[in-house]
C-alpha cells in the first residue's frame, strides 16, 4: 500500500509514496515471466523510483506540494509508461523540492529528504529524494527532471550519476497533466533525467526510455559505451569554484588525461536562466558551431561549492548554485554528473561532462571510462 518510506539507515523520507503491495505483485509476475523465457529486457523485474513530478496512474502525484497531497492521476506520464513496458517495477514516488522550485530539497510538505552521507547536509534539489534513494541502494534507478540542474546537482551532493539528455531525447509528456501549465522558461528548460549508481545502468535505462530516430546503426546506449572514439576534450577555464571543488576537478582532469585524452582550456557558455530565455532558439541552433567547433566534450565541476549544511541553506531555496549546470538546459545539451571524489568532510563532489546536441553517446562514453578509471562509486556509510 502507498506510504512513506522510512527504511532503517536510509535518507528518510526519500520517498513520498511507496507502492509496496503492487511492487511485490509485479515482482512475482516478473519472476514467473522470466522463468518462462518471456524476459522483456534488462529492466524486467528491476525496481525503479519515479520523481513525484511525473503522473502515475492510480498513484498519487504531489510534487511535494500541499495542494496536491491527494492528487491521483488516471494516466501514466509518457516515460513512466516506457519503463512499465520494459518490465521495470515502480516501487514509489521520490521526494523533491516543492514544485521543483529550489536546489536544496529542503522544502517539501512531506519533510525534506536527507543526504545519506551526512544528514546535517542538504541532499540537493530539486530531485532530492531520488538522489538519496539511489545512493542508499533503495532502487536501481530513478526517473527525474532537470530544468537548471535539478538532477545533476543532487547527484553530485549524494555521490551518484545524474544524466539529462539532449532537449527532446526523452518525451516528458505527463508532468502534472491537467494542472496550470508551466511558464515558457520552464517549458524550454525542462528535460527528462535519470539517476543511477553507475553510468552503465544509466545507459540501460535510456535504452528503455528513448525512441529511436533513425539512429539504429549506432547501436544501443549500452553497446555504445565501449565503442572507440577519438574525443577532443575542453576544460572550462571560466568557472568560479571553491578550493576543494577545484582540487577534485583537477584530479578528475588528470585521470581523463591518463586515458590518453588531450585536453585544452576553453570557455564554457555559462548562461543565467534567471534573465529569461530571449534568443534560446537561435542559441540552440548555433551552439555546436560556436562552442564545440574545436572540442567534442566539455568538462567542468558540477557544483561551484561543497555541499551546504542544512542550517546554512534552510532560508534560501537556491542555496546550492546552479551556475555551472543551467547553461546545458538553456542550450539543450546532454550533460552528466559523475562522482569525482570527496571534500574534507567526507561528502561527495561531482564532475560534469557536457556534449553538443544529440551527441549523448559521447557524453556517456567518457563518463563510463572515467568512472571505471577513477573508482569513485562508493556507498554512503548510512546505506
Amino acid at each position: 500500500m502507498p506510504g512513506t518510506n522510512r527504511a532503517p539507515g536510509a535518507a528518510a523520507p526519500a520517498f513520498i509514496t511507496v507502492t509496496a503491495e503492487s511492487a511485490a505483485e509485479e515482482a512475482k509476475a516478473a519472476e514467473r515471466d522470466i522463468a518462462r523465457g518471456k524476459r522483456k529486457g534488462f529492466l524486467h523485474g528491476i525496481p525503479v523510483g519515479i520523481k513525484d513530478f511525473y503522473d502515475t496512474a492510480g498513484i498519487r502525484t504531489t510534487a511535494a506540494f500541499e495542494h496536491f497531497r491527494d492528487r491521483i492521476p488516471a494516466k501514466d506520464a509518457a516515460p513512466v509508461q516506457k519503463l512499465r513496458d520494459a518490465g521495470a517495477i515502480i516501487i514509489g514516488k521520490t521526494n523533491m523540492h516543492r514544485l521543483g522550485m529550489g536546489t536544496t530539497g529542503l522544502e517539501s510538505c512531506f519533510g525534506p529528504a536527507k543526504n545519506p552521507w551526512n544528514p546535517d547536509f542538504i541532499a540537493g534539489g530539486s530531485s532530492s529524494g531520488s538522489a538519496a534513494a539511489v545512493a542508499s541502494g533503495m532502487c536501481f534507478a530513478t526517473l527525474d527532471t532537470d530544468a537548471i540542474g535539478s538532477c545533476r546537482l543532487p547527484a553530485a551532493c549524494c555521490g551518484v550519476v545524474g544524466f539529462k539528455g539532449t532537449y527532446g531525447l526523452v518525451d516528458i509528456t505527463g508532468i502534472l497533466a491537467g494542472e496550470q501549465p508551466p511558464s515558457e522558461d520552464i517549458r524550454w528548460s525542462s528535460h527528462a533525467a535519470v539517476m543511477t549508481r553507475n553510468v552503465e545502468d544509466t545507459a540501460v535505462v535510456l535504452d528503455a526510455l528513448v525512441e529511436r530516430r533513425g539512429d539504429e546503426g549506432l547501436g544501443s546506449f549500452v553497446d555504445s559505451l565501449n565503442q572507440a572514439a577519438d574525443l577532443r576534450i575542453g576544460v572550462a577555464n571560466n568557472v568560479r569554484v571553491d578550493g576543494e571543488v577545484s582540487e577534485a576537478f583537477e584530479r578528475a582532469v588528470e585521470t581523463i588525461q591518463s586515458l590518453g585524452r588531450r585536453v585544452d582550456a576553453v570557455a564554457a557558455p555559462l548562461t543565467d536562466l534567471s534573465k529569461g530565455i530571449t534568443g534560446i532558439e537561435e542559441g540552440r541552433r548555433t551552439v555546436a558551431d560556436r562552442y564545440f567547433g574545436d572540442i567534442d566534450l566539455l568538462l567542468l565541476p558540477t557544483t561551484r561549492t561543497v555541499t551546504p549544511r542544512v542550517d546554512e541553506a534552510k532560508r534560501n531555496p537556491m542555496a546550492l548554485s546552479a551556475e555551472n549546470t543551467m547553461f546545458a538546459n538553456y542550450f539543450g545539451l546532454p550533460a552528466i554528473s559523475v562522482p569525482c571524489g570527496f571534500d574534507g568532510r567526507g561528502l561527495p563532489l561531482g564532475l560534469q561532462i557536457v556534449g553538443r546536441p544529440w551527441d549523448d553517446r559521447s557524453v556517456l562514453r567518457l563518463a563510463y571510462r572515467y568512472q571505471a578509471a577513477s573508482g569513485h562509486n562508493s556507498t554512503p556509510p548510512l546505506a
